[in-house]
């Protein structure tokens, strides 16, 4: 069990941040949970952490925590590049190309991206070979 219960990304547009995470997460084997309608979208792999996708309590506009970000772990190199790939076709961001990065261990392969409203997310790979 995790010891996260949850992880929540705030959006400005959830129809349109719930095909984004659909897609990026979808390659990192996450499914969409069945929700009634109209509420926000929810994400689960092998239980938890849930990641949910709302918009602010506060009712200002969702920003980005400088500094911040979550990353999710991938089974191969190839889903990094998926997940990177599919964030760039669907609007986000580069914040850095999918490749080793030796500084962070042997084995970490990663890339990293920025949704559609500017949350800061990687995928990660701890395989040594793909």
């Amino acid at each position: 069990m995790s010891v996260i219960s949850h992880i929540t990304f705030s959006s400005n547009d959830i129809e349109r941040s719930g095909r984004f995470y659909d897609e990026i997460l979808g390659v990192l084997g996450f499914r969409r949970l069945p929700k009634p309608p109209g509420k926000p979208p929810a994400y689960e792999k092998d239980g938890m952490p849930t990641i949910y996708i709302y918009t602010p309590e506060d009712g200002r506009p969702a920003t980005w925590g400088n500094g911040t970000h979550v990353a999710f772990v991938a089974d191969s190199k190839a889903s990094v590049h998926a997940f990177h790939d599919a964030a760039l076709r669907l609007g986000g961001t580069s914040e850095g190309e999918p490749g080793p990065r030796p500084h962070y261990g042997e084995n970490y392969y990663a890339a990293y991206v920025r949704d559609l409203d500017g949350n800061k997310l990687q995928a990660v790979c701890y395989a040594s070979d793909d």
